[in-house]
């Protein structure tokens, strides 16, 4: 498919051409909610952690004997039903990360891709490169293009100038094609791809 291409003064600069195969796919959910939920599982901390009856410091004495108490008969004051006894079956420091084949996070890349073209979100730059990095020039750019709350990936390396302007604009991602990811895609409500993002990205994923 054939697309415009802007550039940073909101002007056209010709047009591109966008892989079917990458941008042109139907999107479908549930390839999007396994990708989504394999990043977000991927980054957990995992790190919650309550003690066990065999972590807690306490006496392991019998508090009364067995029997003629007229209560319940019980050994010493680690478990559960006492106060600060341990935990029973608490949570544990590990790993929420699950696999997903290769082959499938490829795929919702693509689905991501095509979702924003089919809502019409995606905007196509000639290049983002600024000769200062000043965030007032680059604010008054992206308003001119009317991007708000935007995800802009650039080719294998960000322009710095470019980078640290945008980092004081709440509503503005900017990362190099490598990071290009499923879930951000899908957060913010425009993607912005420079032409060398699209050259990265169909190589990387037909």
């Amino acid at each position: 498919m054939q697309t415009d291409i802007l550039n940073l003064d909101a002007g056209n600069a010709g047009t591109i051409e966008l892989s079917d195969e990458v941008f042109g796919l139907e999107p479908r959910a549930d390839i999007l909610q396994r990708v989504v939920r394999w990043q977000l599982a991927k980054r957990q901390a995992g790190t919650h952690k309550t003690k066990g009856r065999s972590e807690v410091s306490y006496s392991t004495k019998k508090i009364y004997r067995q029997k003629g108490t007229g209560g319940a008969r019980h050994g010493d004051r680690n478990v559960a039903q006492f106060r600060h006894g341990g935990t029973a079956k608490g949570p544990v420091v590990r790993s929420h990360a699950h696999d997903l084949p290769k082959k499938v996070r490829a795929l919702g890349l693509k689905h991501a891709l095509s979702a924003k073209v089919r809502e019409n979100a995606l905007i196509i730059l000639e290049d983002a490169k600024l000769d200062a990095p000043k965030t007032r020039g680059l604010a008054e750019k992206l308003g001119k293009l009317g991007l708000d709350k935007a995800l802009i990936i650039d080719g294998p390396e960000v322009d710095e100038n470019f980078k640290r302007a945008s980092q004081n604009l709440p509503g503005v991602q900017v990362m190099a094609s490598v990071g290009a990811n499923v879930y951000d895609i899908l957060r913010l409500e425009k993607l912005v791809l420079t032409k060398a993002a699209v050259e990265a990205l169909e190589a990387r994923l037909k």
